[in-house]
Order: C-alpha cells, then structure tokens, then sequence
C-alpha cells in the first residue's frame, strides 16, 4: 500500500468538517496544538458551518473534502470530528489527484468511511483522534505528532485474559465495527484477507454486537485473517432480559474456529486515550500470556 510522505516542520495540515457540526470554541485548541509542531493550518471554509447536525450541506462537506484532496500544498488532512455524515457525501468526491499527490487523513469512527475508500485505492491512513478532541488526551494526540513525522512507535500492552496468544505480520486495516459493517456490499467494503483487522465502537446494543460479528463472519471476513485487534468497546447496552456475554465475549466467540492472535482492550476508539493507528501499513502484533506488543515494519 502507498504512504504518503511524512511532515516535517512548515508542512501545511488542512483540518475540514464531513459530518457533525463543531464549534469554534472546540477547533481553536487543535489549531493551537498543530502550530507548536511547527505545521501550518489551513481552515476548509465549511468548518465551523451548520446545517441541521452537519458541518454544512451534504453539497458544502462535499466541496470542502475536494478542495482537501486536489490541495496542491498541504501534507495531511485532520476532520473536524465524527458523528454521521461522511457516507452521505463520498460518492460526490473524485480521489483521482491523491494517486499522484497522496496525503494524510486523520480521523476514526465516521471517518472509516474516507479510511476503507483509502484503503480501496492503496493509500495509507492514520486512525486517530479529531480535531475537536485534541485537548482532552496529551498522549492520545502526541501520539498523531509520531505517526505523521514518522517517528518509531512500539505499543505495550498489559494482558488481558480473554487474549489469544501468536505472532503475526501483516498490514493493518479496519476502524469502527458498525461502519465496516454498514459498508458491506458497497465499492468501499474492506478486505480482510491476509490482514490484522482492527475493530472498535460505541453505544451499541449488544445483540447488535453479535449480529454484526456473525455478518462478519457469514461473509468470510473473519476467516482469512492474520490477527485480530480490539479496540475499546465503550457503553455497551444490554436488553431487560441480558444477553449473556460482554462485548469481547461475542467477539472471542465469533472467531473461536481460527486460530490467530487476538487483542482485546487496545487504547483506541471512543476512549479518552485513543492513540493512533496506521491503517493500510505493515504492522508487527506479538500477543503473549503477560503482554503485547504492536509496531509498523
């Protein structure tokens, strides 16, 4: 997969909004924090728009992600934050110029949507914090900082006793489980085979839970992987009459028929320390009986 070059001071960084509206009480910080790396910031002109619960139109969002893809200048490209909104506009963008001039985009949750059309035209991301989320985790956006100057990283983990133990290198992919879900079927739906999947999400039932894990599994998503990586599984719901397992519990359950490593517990998704991820790079997950370890190759 293709990655685009990493910064270095006096790079340009674009930061624009593709779904939920943000205020400019909760960008400045972010603005902010991205200058005293040394990078210079750039508003799409819809940011601090508001159309019902959007960053502006569906037609505005839509222009605003193209003007950050054809941008001649900048280097990379923070969204605003998540939400829903993303899907509505992606088919209304062409990616033709990122082929030539490949750049960062930063974002999770909605933003997997942008990350799997990445990942269909071999191009590299980062999951990872937004914009409007910046100053609630030192290490969660430092850790942004390493990965777009290309710092090395190695994430240690403590254990987890539902973790299954290997050792496996392959290229990372994913991002939150009911997107990749609701991409299924579509030209954006991602390919598991031979690769670490990651998956994390929020708020969500846990019947739901198993019922996208067995659509994961029916469709063969589950079987062809190299490692599995959990993220965090944060605000669970569960019926009056409970369902009986956790979260990981349904996820451990669904892929107990392979025999590949499995995280569970790794800081990223909808928690406060969620560190940053290449997606669409080589990564190297060792899962022992007292820790894990992940790094990109």
């Amino acid at each position: 997969m293709k990655q685009p070059p990493f910064l270095k001071t006096g790079d340009t960084i674009l930061i624009i909004g593709t779904a939920r509206a943000r205020s400019k009480d909760q960008i400045e910080p972010a603005i902010a924090i991205l200058k005293s790396w040394g990078l210079k910031v750039e508003l799409g002109n819809n940011v601090f728009k508001k159309h019902h619960q959007f960053a502006g139109t569906d037609e505005q969002r839509a222009s605003n992600l193209q003007w950050a893809i054809d941008h001649k200048k900048a280097k990379a490209v923070l969204i605003a934050g998540g939400g829903y909104g993303t899907l509505r506009i992606i088919d209304k963008v062409n990616f033709n110029s990122l082929k030539k001039n490949p750049k960062w985009f930063i974002g999770y949750s909605d933003t997997t949507i942008l990350q799997a059309r990445l990942q269909t035209l071999n191009l590299a991301s980062i999951h990872a914090t937004m914009a409007f989320q910046f100053p609630k985790n030192k290490e969660a956006t430092t850790s942004i900082k390493t990965l777009l100057f290309g710092e090395k990283i190695n994430y240690k983990l403590k254990k987890n006793k539902l973790n299954r133990s290997g050792k496996v290198k392959a290229e990372l992919v994913g991002g939150n489980l009911s997107l990749i879900y609701g991409l299924s079927g579509s030209v954006d739906d991602i390919d598991t085979k031979n690769k670490i999947l990651f998956i994390e999400d929020l708020d969500e039932q846990l019947y739901h839970i198993d019922r996208m894990m067995m659509q994961l599994k029916r469709s063969g998503k589950l079987k062809g992987l190299k490692g599995l990586i959990v993220g965090g599984m944060s605000d669970m719901k569960d019926n009056a009459i409970p369902f009986g397992k956790t979260a990981n519990e349904i996820i451990l359950d669904a892929v107990k028929d392979h025999t590949y490593p499995v995280c569970f517990d790794f800081p990223a998704g909808h928690i406060e320390k969620n560190i940053a991820l290449y997606l669409g790079k080589k990564a190297k997950l060792n899962v022992e009986k007292n820790k894990v370890t992940l790094n990109y190759l």
